[in-house]
């Protein structure tokens, strides 16, 4: 798996790939981990960096038994395809 990590004093979790950092903005809020923006530099696109990323997001949302509330279209439709611990929002 890519090495994801989570900068907790971003509130994002950062992949490094060809010397670039993709992210997910994110927040926990009562066990849910609230993904609020996933980003790919745009020389990473269609290269699947932020199917990587977020591998590594819901792998670490696991490990620490947090639902998943995708507020990024692009996380939303991620675990749609791929699965992952999806909660309600409310």
């Amino acid at each position: 798996m890519a090495d994801v990590t989570d900068n907790t004093a971003a509130g994002r979790y950062e992949l490094i790939e060809a010397d670039q950092t993709a992210y997910a903005d994110y927040r926990v809020e009562n066990g849910r981990l609230i993904i609020d923006y996933v980003f790919s530099p745009p020389a990473l696109r269609g290269a699947g960096t932020a199917g990587r990323l977020m591998e590594g997001v819901v792998a670490d949302a696991r490990r620490r038994d947090l639902q998943i509330t995708p507020l990024c279209g692009y996380a939303a439709a991620w675990i749609r395809r791929h699965g992952g611990p999806v909660g309600p929002l409310a």
